[in-house]
């Protein structure tokens, strides 16, 4: 579920909340969310949130005295207010407690993709220290896009994945963007055409955009039904095109959590 749109709406209503508050510990129902075990959450109690930002797909508590405390979110992750209901659909795999306010860190998936990290700089985290140019940040430019769509042999629907490249984009949001840019998912970036190009960077930075004003405000946790019922084409094999009206699919070899949708009429291979 988190991509950059969620998760800065996610960041940005845990700093009006958080701000100011002192951290006053927290635990963990699964160990391996750690990734520091040098540096436990025990390392950083009593510290009060100086503010918050966000990475890519990453949320990074700045403490009062220049630590912080990064949660990497991967596929799965997510967060919420305690107390989380007994039937959530995701298990809880660590508590944080702040002053008056407790969150609950989640994770859905078949495998475990949070995870928790104390650093003394974001840059710490390997996956933040990789991540390629945001476009959601102010600077986002036309170079920024052309120097990783380059002569890149890698099929479209991947390379907006890669998050060397795209910070913070993931499945659903590659498969908005290539829709609005009209352009097949298994088309190799190296082959696309002048335009094809204009339309994909377009399409990034409104797509992005877009979605980003449209969850600013949204309670954390309204925020995934927010975003599935944006979805124009994914999550909507067999509905019609908005566009057109022809019937969604999916893409060939997409399945479970990794299953991608197109329209095989505004999104079909060039004669």
């Amino acid at each position: 579920m988190p991509e950059s749109p969620e998760v800065q709406a996610l960041a940005d209503e845990l700093g009006e909340r958080l701000h100011g508050r002192a951290f006053s510990g927290g635990e963990f129902e699964e160990f391996r969310v750690l990734k520091t075990p040098a540096r436990p959450l025990a390392s950083v109690a009593g510290r009060s949130v100086a503010r918050v930002r966000r990475f890519g797909k990453h949320v990074d508590l700045e403490m009062d005295d220049g630590s912080h405390l990064v949660v990497s979110f991967g596929r799965a992750g997510w967060a919420a207010w305690a107390p989380v209901a007994a039937d959530a659909p995701a298990p809880v795999v660590a508590h944080f407690a702040f002053d008056g306010a407790d969150l609950e860190l989640t994770d859905a998936g078949a495998w475990l993709s949070l995870g928790v990290s104390v650093v003394d700089d974001p840059s710490e985290v390997s996956t933040i220290a990789k991540l390629g140019a945001d476009p959601l940040a102010p600077g986002y430019s036309r170079a920024d896009f052309d120097r990783v769509v380059g002569s890149r042999r890698k099929q479209v629907k991947a390379l907006l994945q890669e998050q060397e490249s795209f910070a913070g984009i993931g499945n659903a949001y590659s498969d908005e963007i290539l829709h609005t840019a009209k352009i097949a998912p298994l088309a190799h970036a190296a082959a696309l055409s002048g335009d094809e190009r204009d339309r994909l960077y377009e399409a990034v930075v409104s797509v992005m955009g877009d979605a980003t004003a449209a969850r600013r405000g949204i309670p954390i946790d309204q925020l995934k039904a927010e975003k599935v019922a944006s979805m124009r084409v994914h999550g909507r094999t067999g509905e019609a095109c908005p566009v057109c009206g022809t019937t969604i699919e999916d893409l060939p070899g997409a399945s479970g959590s990794s299953s991608a949708q197109y329209c095989p009429f505004c999104q079909s291979e060039p004669a």
